[in-house]
């Protein structure tokens, strides 16, 4: 028995070393290597604080500044996830239509939308297309009073495209862009970030 027992507790001590502190320790090392600003999370520092990560979506409710996507996890990356509520679901519908009209009556508009007012599937996005951003310059730039054109130009700035030239859809980061307007027309006393 003791003849078994010897090589088991050899291989889990060897594995638990090889595959629980040297290979963990060797990708950290490499990711740090190679890509420094995204192995730490791709963190915004201003004035030497943190303000946020260009890859996690913030609440921002200020006129002042672009709105992001809803979030079912309001905006808690703890618990990322979507609603799984169907197309059909009664509770959806009504979050939807409530959602709808509090962005038209804030933006002035007809028009809303979809990613105005639908979760991601983490609830946590950091962008929103270039269509809703442009449908929010008008209430931006009446709450900060600079012309709409001043603001257009920031959020065309700011759009990206997409990835390899060919995954995904043009987009606009929120957190990005509020920081631009800020230092484009640098508020006596910002709200956020």
């Amino acid at each position: 028995m003791l003849s078994l027992l010897r090589p088991a507790l050899v291989s889990v001590g060897l594995f638990t070393v090889l595959l629980g502190l040297a290979y963990p320790l060797a990708i950290t090392g490499a990711a740090q290597a190679a890509f420094p600003q995204q192995a730490d999370g791709s963190l915004i520092i201003r004035d030497g604080r943190v303000v946020g990560s260009s890859l996690v979506g913030q609440a921002f409710t200020s006129a002042r500044y672009l709105q992001g996507r809803p979030s079912a996890v309001d905006y808690d990356a703890t618990g990322s996830g979507a609603s799984n509520l169907g197309p059909l679901n009664a509770e959806l519908i009504a979050e939807t239509s409530e959602r709808a009209a509090a962005w038209r009556a804030a933006n002035d508009s007809r028009d809303v939308p979809g990613d105005a007012v639908t979760a991601s599937a983490s609830g946590l996005d950091p962008h929103v297309s270039p269509a809703n951003a442009l449908a929010q310059s008008g209430r931006i730039a009446a709450a900060r009073g600079v012309d709409i054109a001043q603001v257009q130009a920031v959020i065309a700035d700011h759009v990206e495209g997409r990835t390899f030239g060919l995954l995904g859809q043009p987009r606009v980061n929120v957190l990005e862009t509020n920081l631009a307007l800020d230092e484009a027309f640098a508020p006596e006393q910002p709200d956020r970030p």
